[in-house]
């Protein structure tokens, strides 16, 4: 495989489903080696399965995101086989139990989707940047959702996540730009992962359709697209923005 990531190495998080499968696959498409991060040892293998018998590199590395000393030894990995670390997709998340009031979500709850979502997201964030630091630049792109850009009810741990994952994003942008080290974020609306196909989501997704400007939700690969130009030539002058890839359900 050739493209604009010859050479270049990315570590993609939540990479074994949904977004983060897809981004990895397309990564590999474009000639990036991907480091396949995922809690799910198997599910990781499977990506990597996937990318080899495309042709493409892939290395898995099973890690659990909200422990920091998995993080660095994930990405510390990923130096050593590959010598370097180029983009940064961080995608691993959960939405923890929806559909209850902010008074009624239960301090475990809480504590779990932070962990993942928010802590999680910047254990990875340090210890990449680290990485890039050492090899003279690179591009991170952060998973938040049109829950950081606005509000979402019955899900305020969750939406508190991904406002805090907005705003480090940009808080980190405005740091290590001159460093040579692009963040940004995206934003997906409603996207068809096994997190939206799971048990109970039929009618929210059959309302969220019938209120969309586009009339649908989104794919995956939609969302692994935007993350590859971002972390690309073609977005050089893209830093600190949170960007909304819903079919412009945010416009509204």
């Amino acid at each position: 495989m050739s493209g604009q990531g010859s050479g270049k190495v990315a570590l993609v998080t939540g990479a074994g489903s949904g977004i983060g499968r897809a981004t990895s696959r397309l990564f590999a498409q474009a000639g990036y080696a991907v480091v396949l991060v995922d809690f799910n040892a198997e599910s990781a293998r499977e990506t990597e399965a996937m990318i080899r018998e495309a042709g493409g590199e892939a290395t898995p590395a099973a890690c659990d995101v909200a422990d920091a000393a998995q993080v660095e030894a994930a990405v510390a990995s990923a130096v050593s086989t590959y010598g370097r670390l180029d983009a940064a997709f961080n995608a691993a998340g959960t939405d923890g139990e929806p559909g209850k009031l902010t008074a009624e979500c239960s301090v475990d709850n809480w504590n779990r989707i932070m962990a993942i979502n928010l802590t999680g997201l910047w254990h990875c964030m340090r210890f990449e940047i680290a990485a890039m630091l050492k090899g003279g630049g690179g591009a991170i792109v952060n998973c938040s959702s049109t829950a950081g850009l606005r509000g979402a009810a019955y899900c305020a741990a969750y939406t508190a996540s991904k406002h805090g994952v907005t705003g480090l994003t940009k808080a980190s942008a405005l740091e290590y730009g001159k460093q040579g080290i692009r963040i940004n974020a995206v934003c997906p609306g409603m996207i068809d992962t096994p997190m939206t196909q799971a048990e109970g989501m039929k009618a929210a997704i059959e309302q969220l359709v019938a209120g969309s400007p586009l009339g649908r939700i989104g794919q995956p690969e939609e969302i692994g697209q935007a993350v590859l130009w971002l972390c690309g030539e073609g977005a050089s002058y893209v830093h600190g923005q949170a960007i909304g890839v819903d079919g412009a359900w945010t416009a509204q």
